[in-house]
């Protein structure tokens, strides 16, 4: 059965920095594009950042650009998000997603996800 496995979140004062990784596990992990999205309080799940299936096309949102980078690594089935100059309203729970194949900023395309990890930021 197909596992995402999230961690890394916290609380971190503006300005910090933080690293999320996604463990996957149960498919074929450079047969998916992955993604990272995020919700906050009374929001909808929102687009972050997507990376193709070699990890060399990445794409990111207006908000996080220049200060989040997406990468993976096909040997250990691993996704990862680095935040940098973190902002208050980085504020959500941070899900991983795959998608089969191709990437999307859709959240509803994506065909698994993780159970998510709070990244709080005080200004």
């Amino acid at each position: 059965q197909v596992q995402l496995v999230e961690s890394g979140g916290g609380l971190v004062q503006a300005g910090g920095s933080l690293r999320l990784s996604c463990a996957a596990s149960g498919l074929t992990f450079v047969n998916y594009a992955m993604g990272w999205f995020r919700q906050a309080p009374g929001k909808d799940r929102e687009f972050v950042a997507t990376i193709n299936r070699s990890g060399a096309g990445t794409s990111y949102a207006d908000s996080v650009k220049d200060r989040f980078t997406i990468s993976r690594d096909n040997v250990k089935n691993v996704l990862y998000l680095q935040m940098n100059s973190l902002k208050p309203e980085d504020t959500a729970v941070y899900y991983c997603a795959a998608r089969l194949l191709v990437t999307s900023t859709n959240p509803g395309s994506y065909n698994y996800w993780g159970q998510g990890t709070q990244v709080a930021v005080s200004s």
